[in-house]
């Protein structure tokens, strides 16, 4: 297993895609006691400018961006919003990159003050270039709740406390756990809610979380994830006395990389335009480009490693690589996302782990050009210095 992060955007979609969608592993299939609202996402997306770029060639990129936004989502200009980087940053509200409850041109300037400019997170320093704007939901503090479900070696596990939010202080300390070990079916909504859902006084509430969990671990299975946290998860009842709305306001999950031969064309379908834009009729509308990994926050990608990256994109193949270690002695090309995880696992075990220069591999018969590049790159950055001890 290989668990990569991606960003909540593409986390939402899988959700908006496959919560209704994916087969149940629940014991009782239950009917969904919630209404799940309609997909609203925008994305800003600045990665293709360098901050070497002149001020005025910057502007001109964040403008355009902002220009594509508001022509693909027109319900941007009529919408109170939310708007927030989108880089696998943690806690953003308590380092000021959140923006609530605000107009559309509001968001554009508070983009413009950001975009391709460097920020600090804790000691953690990077350059923000992806935005992630939404409706802004108005909601009571006491409806906010806090789900995890997280992967173990023993099997996965489901974490639950009725206190979400930004001040949401030790979840380890309070969450109520469902463990669901490997092999075994979720336990009908009636167990999930006495384990979990304790807490909650309102029926209502009660039902639509249980059917939203049993849904949304159906997902995390389905799907391949390795980690899906959503704080805060808002319920949202109805005045008169429908199904409430359950909606996953922030959210940070993990895929299995290594599952891409499996889960691929799912995750791609769900980041097509027929899913993020409701449109229809267009061939190829309903396939959408390979799930995007980013590096973590802080962490910009090298010449070679966005090279990879750009030749990854290109084809249905998979060519992966991360540079750990440019001064390293052991370097690997390894062919297969499973091998590549346990070559890396096994230097580690012998006591190398520092010595290791690069994580990567080439997998889904790449072609004997794509093959070329990518080991040239490989033996080109290793050959660039030499070391004492030998390579």
């Amino acid at each position: 297993m290989s668990a990569k992060a991606i960003r909540e955007y593409d986390g939402k979609l899988l959700l908006a895609n496959y919560l209704l969608q994916s087969p149940t592993l629940a014991e009782e299939k239950p009917t969904a006691a919630f209404v799940q609202p309609a997909t609203r996402l925008a994305q800003v997306n600045l990665n293709q400018v360098s901050t070497t770029e002149s001020a005025e060639k910057i502007a001109q990129a964040v403008d355009a961006a902002l220009d594509r936004a508001e022509r693909l989502n027109p319900w941007l200009l009529t919408t109170k919003l939310v708007a927030k980087p989108d880089q696998l940053i943690k806690r953003r509200g308590k380092s000021g990159l959140l923006l609530l409850n605000a107009e559309w041109d509001a968001v554009k300037q508070w983009i413009r003050e950001r975009a391709v400019k460097e920020a600090s997170v804790g000691t953690i320093s990077g350059v923000l270039k992806t935005f992630l704007v939404e409706p802004f939901v108005p909601h009571a503090q006491d409806v906010e709740y806090y789900v995890c479900i997280q992967s173990h070696r023993e099997g996965d596990e489901i974490l639950f406390t009725h206190e979400g939010g930004i001040d949401i202080g030790d979840v380890d300390a309070k969450a109520l756990r469902l463990p669901i070990p490997i092999d075994q079916a979720l336990p009908p909504s009636e167990r999930i809610a006495s384990a979990l859902l304790a807490d909650i006084s309102s029926e209502t509430q009660r039902n639509a979380l249980a059917t939203f969990i049993e849904r949304l671990y159906a997902v995390y299975v389905d799907l391949n994830f390795t980690y899906l946290e959503i704080n805060p998860l808002v319920v949202l009842e109805s005045a008169d006395g429908s199904a409430p709305q359950v909606i996953y306001l922030d959210l940070a999950a993990k895929l299995d990389q290594t599952a891409e031969f499996e889960s691929g064309d799912k995750w791609a379908r769900a980041r097509s335009d027929a899913v993020i834009y409701g449109t229809t009729g267009a061939a190829g509308s309903n396939v959408g480009p390979a799930m995007d990994f980013p590096a973590p926050f802080g962490r910009e990608l090298s010449r070679e490693e966005a090279y990879i990256q750009e030749l990854d994109a290109k084809t249905g193949a998979s060519l992966k690589l991360t540079i750990l270690n440019k001064n390293g002695r052991v370097w690997t090309m390894v062919a297969g996302g499973g091998a590549s995880v346990v070559y890396s696992d096994a230097i580690a075990a012998l006591g190398y782990a520092n010595e290791l220069a690069n994580y990567g591999e080439y997998s889904g018969a790449p072609s004997e050009t794509q093959t070329y590049e990518y080991a040239k790159t490989i033996l080109d950055l290793m050959t660039r210095t030499q070391h004492p001890d030998g390579k």
